[in-house]
């Protein structure tokens, strides 16, 4: 059974976070397989005259939990950050696999007329902006940590269970110091926004998603990622672990890959600085 809107929970914290950033709301729709639209929430951060940098978030990131990376942009691009379908402010989906979250990214960018725009992803975000990179003309890619789960591969490091139970823990009503103890590492800001905003996903794009971790290959589609592309890893992530670096090296070799040293899969809140600094190099070359 499909999980009610309703179901999903937007305090009034986590409303007085939008209070704190500078970005613009806009909004889209896109085609549902079964037809229908569904209205996809961006937050522009501008400028608007800049490069177009669409980013694309994880599994369990609404748009808002890059905030802080994209304000950290601005003077190199125009970020526009987006609630992947299921999360924040845009609407539950029909399907939420890799083939209907690309044609979100291709009607966004339509729609808010993103001429040739930079796409970064993190985690399910990099696997959809490797879909997405080869049915669009972007100017170039950085995918972060995604995941290398699949067919006759290992698990994805995190279970199912352990994302339900943090769902279950924010409709609740969690804070901060109970995120602390699944994100220790995060600066507290993050786990403040992690708590405020957990609520707003839907059950179903979790299971959904997760279960696409597993059943689809992300080595299917990555050698067909064209240059311009950087996959940057986390150097102690279990999702992109030293072997699946140099295997994606291997199948692409026009790609560049970069290693956030000390960074977990969680690359930008591990280790802020630093994949920061990666990634304004990452930009400014392919820019």
């Amino acid at each position: 059974m499909t999980e009610p809107a309703a179901a999903r929970v937007l305090t009034q914290p986590a409303l007085a976070d939008l209070a704190e950033t500078a970005a613009v709301s806009r909004w889209v729709r896109s085609r549902q397989p079964s037809g229908g639209d569904v209205r996809l929430h961006v937050l522009d951060h501008g400028p608007v005259d800049g490069v177009p940098l669409l980013i694309i978030p994880g599994i369990t990131s609404p748009a808002i939990s890059m905030d802080f990376v994209a304000r950290e942009l601005t003077d190199l691009v125009r970020p526009l950050v987006l609630d992947v379908r299921g999360r924040g402010f845009s609407d539950n989906g029909d399907a939420y696999d890799l083939d209907t979250y690309a044609a979100d990214v291709a009607a966004v960018i339509e729609q808010l007329g993103l001429e040739r725009p930079l796409v970064l992803g993190h985690s399910m975000g990099a696997r959809i902006t490797a879909v997405a990179v080869t049915r669009l003309d972007l100017r170039g890619t950085v995918l972060v940590d995604p995941p290398m789960s699949g067919p006759g591969r290992g698990p994805y490091p995190t279970t199912l269970d352990a994302f339900l139970g943090q769902l279950d823990q924010a409709r609740r009503g969690t804070d901060a110091d109970e995120v602390a103890q699944s994100w220790p590492r995060w600066p507290r800001r993050e786990q403040e926004l992690r708590a405020h905003w957990m609520g707003s996903i839907s059950r179903d794009a979790i299971v959904a998603t997760h279960a696409g971790f597993e059943s689809e290959d992300f080595f299917a589609t990555w050698p067909s990622v064209p240059a311009p592309t950087v996959l940057v890893h986390g150097g102690d992530s279990p999702v992109v672990t030293a072997a699946g670096a140099e295997e994606a090296a291997k199948a692409n070799p026009g790609a560049t890959i970069v290693e956030v040293p000390r960074a977990g899969h969680m690359v930008f809140w591990d280790e802020p600085a630093a994949a920061l600094a990666t990634t304004r190099e990452a930009l400014r070359a392919l820019i």
